[in-house]
């Protein structure tokens, strides 16, 4: 079983950054990829960023070289470092473990097992 608790959600002008941080807890943290997905209102979940056991990340086209993701495994964190943000990232944030250990993380939202509860994302133009 793994926890997943999110937090550096917040409202930013655009152009700004945020850091999102998700803590996670259970013994399988450090085989497991860990992703962030993020949903808007009247929108499905959509995949953002994902981390494998390994370290090789894996980014949305819309997020790349923008976002980057990363993960502490002595600390059982995994960030979501934020710039350049724009109005059409506002969202609320999801932090996401896939247990199944994988060389290349997942951007399918069906191989995350665990998920956080989710943090706001609020982008002012």
């Amino acid at each position: 079983q793994v926890q997943l608790v999110e937090s550096g959600g917040g409202l930013v002008q655009a152009g700004g950054s945020l850091r999102l941080s998700c803590a996670a807890s259970g013994r399988t943290f450090t085989s497991s990829s860990m992703g962030w997905f993020r949903q808007a209102p009247g929108k499905e979940r959509e995949f953002v960023a994902a981390i494998s056991w390994s370290g090789n990340t894996y980014y949305a086209d819309s997020v790349k070289g923008r976002f980057t993701i990363s993960r502490d495994n002595a600390k059982n964190t995994v960030s979501l470092q934020m710039n350049s943000l724009k109005p059409e990232d506002t969202a609320v944030y999801y932090c996401a473990a896939d247990p199944t250990s994988r060389w290349y993380p997942s951007f399918q939202h069906d191989d995350y097992t665990y998920w956080g509860q989710g943090t706001q994302v609020t982008v002012s133009s």
